[in-house]
Formats: structure tokens, C-alpha cells, sequence
């Protein structure tokens, strides 16, 4: 079975099928955060650091940081951002940007081995990430799209992310140091969003034997009681063989939800982390998820946002 290792200068986190679903918390992305991204381009990071602890207390083994904001030196914030995280937090990290500049400043500060988001299948693209991915020693996700698009059918979008794995080979990246992203549409605009992905993710599983992960809260952008949908959409996804995603660690019923998948999918032993939880109290929870604006993020697609 296919394991992923993503670490700190302290903590390692294991992304694999037979494991516990891990949380990679999306907070720390100022696209869709008109404050964050104001505060975060005149050099003030309170608020980063105050989100990367908040997420780590609610449950998230790894953070995603992200310092997308038109018009501001994108690779020093990156590196500024991802310094600070490492200082107030100990878990592994996503370094997260569409712009090879950023990627290659957050790599150079990071302690440990980040997961690297993203790559997708366009040729030019895999050209430049790729030896930035072996050079560091990284692993990273590969987002099932190319140069056509994103395609409605999960075969096509499978064929993208076996191109992907094929050529991470050619340049010494093993299946094991790529997590896929089948692409998440919103469910309230994509009557067959949900099963597109389930197809996809069995197919991600059995055939190239890969580690999956998405960005969670796009699924019910748009409807109202979003949690629910969201979660839902991750118990099911986590049945399909989904090993991670990109989610806000704070909404409670989300996560709950994702813990009791844990449980029946046997990634879960003796359901002790579950038991535990309850005799803590439950897990700590935040506010309830609202309706953002779409999002831009690594890989030229929309991740949608949430406040």
C-alpha cells in the first residue's frame, strides 16, 4: 500500500490507505479574505499566526499556506508566512501557489519535507514544478487538468493524473511523493460532481495506486447548509479510498463526520481516537461555514473560499 511522507523539522504525517483521513487545514489563504489579504501584504502575519494555531487545536495534522494577493511580492510573503507557521506550529505544510517563483522561495526556507501545491498535467508546467519537486526532496499534488481544461469526465481527468505520475518518473519522483486531486466541482452546478470524483478516486486507488486530496468546501459552494453536504461528500469520498483533503479543520460537524468515517472504514483502531474525542469533550469547533467567492490557488484552478 502506497504511504506519503510529509514532515517538519519535528513531526512526521502519513498520508496513506490503511491510515486515518488527515485534515489539512485551508484557513491560511487571504484569496476571498479581503482582511487577511490587507494585513498580510503590509507585513502584518497576526492573523496567520492566530489562524495556524487555531487549526492545529481543532485537529489539522498539516496547514496550507498561501499567500496569493494581486499586486504583492507573492515569494517573499510565501517564505514570511511559512517561517512564521513553522515557528508557532510543528506539523508538516502545503506550500501553496500557481507561481514558481513562490514555490521555489517557500521550499527554500522550509523545514522538512513540504508537500508541494501544485503541479498539473500542462506540459510547460510539469517542466518547471517537477525539478523543483526532486530538488527539494517534496512531494506534491498533481491536479487532474491540462491544457484543455478541465474535463466532466473522470477517464479523461484519470489519464491526466496518470500522465502526471508518469513523468514525476522520468524525473526520479516516486507514485508515493504524488497526492492527486481529482477536482471537487460544486455539486449545485455539477449534478454528477460527487460521482465524477467517487469513479475517479477508485480508479486513483487500484490503478495508480496513489494518495488523493481536494479542496473539500468546493463540493457545496452555493447551498445553503454547506457543512453537512461537505461533510457528507467526505464520509462517501473517504469510502471511495480519499486519503486527505484540503477543509477548515474548525467546523465541528465536518470534522466529526470525518472521524466517524475513520471509524467505518477501519482506519480507525479500536475507534480509540473517536473514544478519546468524546471523553475530551468532542472536538473543539468554530464558526459555521459560509458562502464565499471562488478562490484562486496552485494549479490555475478555483478552490472555493470560505470567510
Amino acid at each position: 500500500m502506497t504511504d506519503t511522507i510529509i514532515s517538519s523539522a519535528t513531526k512526521e504525517v502519513v498520508i496513506g490507505f490503511d491510515r486515518p483521513f488527515v485534515m489539512i487545514g485551508e484557513r491560511i489563504n487571504p484569496t476571498g479574505r479581503k482582511l487577511l489579504a490587507a494585513e498580510m501584504k503590509e507585513g502584518n502575519f497576526d492573523r496567520v499566526s492566530a489562524d495556524a494555531i487555531a487549526q492545529v487545536a481543532g485537529g489539522a495534522q498539516m496547514l496550507d499556506v498561501n499567500a496569493g494577493i494581486p499586486l504583492a511580492d507573492e515569494p517573499a510573503l510565501l517564505a514570511q508566512a511559512i517561517e512564521l507557521v513553522q515557528a508557532v506550529t510543528d506539523v508538516p505544510l502545503s506550500i501553496d501557489s500557481s507561481i514558481i517563483e513562490a514555490l521555489e522561495a517557500g521550499c527554500a526556507v522550509y523545514q522538512g519535507k513540504p508537500l508541494i501545491n501544485s503541479v498539473t498535467g500542462e506540459d510547460e508546467q510539469m517542466e518547471r514544478v517537477l525539478p523543483l519537486v526532486k530538488k527539494y526532496g517534496a512531494a506534491v499534488v498533481a491536479i487532474s487538468n491540462d491544457e484543455t481544461g478541465i474535463s466532466e469526465d473522470p477517464d479523461v481527468r484519470f489519464e491526466v493524473a496518470r500522465k502526471i505520475v508518469n513523468r514525476a518518473s522520468d524525473y526520479g519522483i516516486p507514485a508515493a511523493d504524488i497526492v492527486v486531486d481529482p477536482l471537487v466541482m460544486p455539486i449545485g452546478a455539477v449534478g454528477q460532481a460527487g460521482q465524477q470524483v467517487f469513479r475517479l478516486l477508485r480508479r486513483l486507488q487500484s490503478e495508480l495506486k496513489v494518495n488523493t486530496t481536494c479542496g473539500a468546501s468546493n463540493v457545496s459552494f452555493g447551498l445553503p447548509e454547506r457543512n453537512w453536504i461537505t461533510g457528507t461528500f467526505l464520509a462517501m469520498a473517504i469510502s471511495n479510498g480519499m486519503t486527505s483533503a484540503i477543509m477548515n479543520p474548525l467546523h465541528d460537524e465536518v470534522k466529526k463526520i470525518v472521524k466517524a468515517a475513520d471509524v467505518l472504514a477501519g482506519h480507525d483502531q479500536d475507534c480509540g481516537a473517536w473514544i478519546s474525542a468524546q471523553r475530551e469533550g468532542g472536538d473543539p469547533s468554530g464558526a459555521g461555514e459560509t458562502g464565499g467567492a471562488p478562490r484562486r490557488r496552485g494549479g490555475r484552478r478555483a478552490r472555493l473560499a470560505e470567510s
